[in-house]
Parts: C-alpha cells; sequence; structure tokens
C-alpha cells in the first residue's frame, strides 16, 4: 500500500502544471533608462521609481510573465530644466498619465541565453506592441537581464507640437534595461 501511494504521488507531482520562479529585482544593481538625441547630443537618462513583476522559467516560457510600471515623472537626464519639461504635457504628461506600464504576453527563446518577448507598452494612455530582445544570465539563483529596444516616441504621442518631429529630439529613443534580480 506504502508503494501505491507513493507511486500515486510520484505521478501526481509529475503531472503537475509547472510554474514560472517568481523573482524580486535588486533596484540598487539594476537601470531602467533611456538614450535620445537632442541637437546632434547623444543624452542618456534613466527613471528612478519602477517596479516590476516577473516570473520566468526558461523551461517553462508558457507561463512566464512579467509587468514592470514606470513612475516617468522620475525620469533624470542629468538637466534639471529638460527634466522638468519631461514632466509637461508635451511630454509625459505626468499630471495625467504618471505611469508607463511594460505587460509581457509571450516569450521564446532565439539562442543560448536569447530571448524575445512580445508586450505591450502603454505610455500617455497610447498602448502598442513591442517585442524585446534579451539576453540573461541565471546563476545560484540569481538573474542578469540586458535589453535594448528601439522605439518612435511619436507612436505614443510623445513630443508634441514643435517636439512632434525629429529635431530637435530624435524621435527615435533607446529603452536601455540592465537588471539583477534574485529567486524569491
Amino acid at each position: 500500500m506504502k508503494r501505491i501511494l507513493s507511486a500515486a504521488f510520484a505521478m501526481l507531482a509529475l503531472a503537475a502544471p509547472a510554474f514560472a520562479a517568481n523573482w524580486a529585482v535588486d533596484p540598487a544593481r539594476s537601470q531602467l533608462g533611456f538614450e535620445v538625441v537632442i541637437d546632434g547630443t547623444p543624452v542618456r537618462g534613466s527613471f528612478s521609481i519602477w517596479t516590476a513583476e516577473i516570473a520566468f522559467d526558461p523551461a517553462d516560457l508558457t507561463s512566464a510573465h512579467a509587468k514592470v510600471t514606470i513612475d516617468v515623472g522620475t525620469a533624470n537626464s542629468g538637466n534639471g530644466t529638460r527634466d522638468d519639461a519631461l514632466d509637461g504635457d508635451k511630454w509625459f504628461d505626468v499630471a495625467n498619465t504618471p505611469q508607463a506600464v511594460f505587460d509581457t504576453s509571450a516569450f521564446r527563446q532565439t539562442g543560448e541565453g536569447a530571448y524575445e518577448v512580445d508586450a505591450t507598452l502603454t505610455m500617455r494612455g497610447t498602448a502598442h506592441p513591442v517585442t524585446l530582445p534579451f539576453t540573461l544570465q541565471i546563476a545560484n539563483g540569481e538573474a542578469h537581464m540586458t535589453a535594448r529596444l528601439t522605439i518612435d516616441r511619436t507612436l505614443w504621442n510623445i513630443g508634441q507640437g514643435s517636439y512632434a518631429s525629429d529635431t530637435p529630439v530624435a524621435t527615435k529613443v533607446d529603452v536601455v534595461i540592465d537588471l539583477i534580480a534574485k529567486a524569491s
């Protein structure tokens, strides 16, 4: 009887659905940033407040999911005047849309330690699909993910009026991610 019960529990364990591992981001060692050209000069910046809910297991990508919420009012490019302008109604319109959200829908592996994720990126109340390529290394319960995604800011109505064109601020913006997380 004991063997039958043990076999039954083993079969149940094998038949149970796999669930992606949860990951907790280490904000002190992670960065969510952007790069853009302004008046011909590259400008880098980052967001100081953002959260990420991540469930990811490379062996079970169908159960993987991530949702990143960014407080766009915390953009810091090293220039206070420029950063204050980013909060305004021509750019992020922080008064009406204080957050951007990146919400995933499907992950796939593209190579050794290389993946792509389909997601919806919502900014200024406008949602568009994006595909983010990323690299991932997992060792000793710690994950290191890096990614770069080029977006056209005008699709989200970021940069209005005289800023809707490619000058003085380029319409192409790189979103740059360097994330460290621990299995939780």
